[in-house]
């Protein structure tokens, strides 16, 4: 979730963000899904952005941070751990991590490439960063931006495409670059989970994995 004075509209429209999944439930499926192929099986993880614990908690991630007030008070009444802080400044040591999850929240940090540098430091060696995002240049992607000053939610962020986050990881020193996407379709004609399918470039939502190492290979 977002980092500074981005997380007034999250502060005041708690259940708003909460609704939306309820009103998209096979789009919060199909996302889910993606992510879920990338998401390592063992291991303890934690959440950059945990938001209300929408996805955390369905994966068992119990820990992870969000600035947000009322939507941590939310994933602590869904049973989960979240503390208060900030993507650019992860309040955990060195090597803590096997796994670190973004869904949605790069597109609201302040600076981008710190966040990213603040997930490798926290993981351990060969450590994975899952990132979901909604692709910029992805027909849902372009209609955001598009529309950013309608939304409550989206008038801050700043959308990425693929390449560019896969350029912030590979910065911060990781590789074996693993992709997965989903949402093809327009959202009002969304009415069954949508396929997921390896690489990038044709869904709306994207989730890159990468490894903490350096000079990794990019896959499929």
């Amino acid at each position: 979730m977002p980092s500074g004075d981005r997380t007034e509209p999250f502060d005041r429209n708690p259940q708003q963000y909460e609704q939306w999944f309820e009103d998209h439930p096979f789009v919060y499926e199909s996302e889910m899904a993606a992510v879920a192929e990338l998401l390592p099986q063992k291991g303890v993880g934690m959440e950059i952005g945990m938001g209300t614990g929408r996805f955390a908690k369905p994966f068992g991630i119990v820990h992870g941070v969000e600035p947000s007030y009322p939507m941590r008070q939310i994933a602590i009444e869904k049973g989960l751990k979240p503390l208060n802080g900030y993507a650019e400044n992860l309040p955990y040591a060195d090597n803590s991590f096997d796994f670190a999850l973004m869904v949605t929240t790069i597109c609201f940090v302040r600076n981008p490439q710190e966040s990213i540098r603040e997930a490798y430091r926290v993981l351990t060696k060969r450590g994975c960063l899952i990132v979901g995002i909604v692709d910029r240049k992805s027909p849902i992607g372009r209609m955001y931006e598009s529309r950013k000053d309608e939304s409550v939610f989206y008038r801050e962020a700043s959308f990425f495409t693929t390449d560019e986050i896969v350029g912030l990881m590979e910065n911060a020193g990781f590789g074996s670059f693993r992709f997965r996407q989903t949402v093809f379709r327009p959202l009002n004609e969304i009415t069954a989970a949508e396929p997921v399918k390896e690489g990038h470039g044709e869904g709306s939502f994207v989730v890159i994995a990468g490894n903490a190492e350096e000079n990794g290979a990019i896959t499929a």
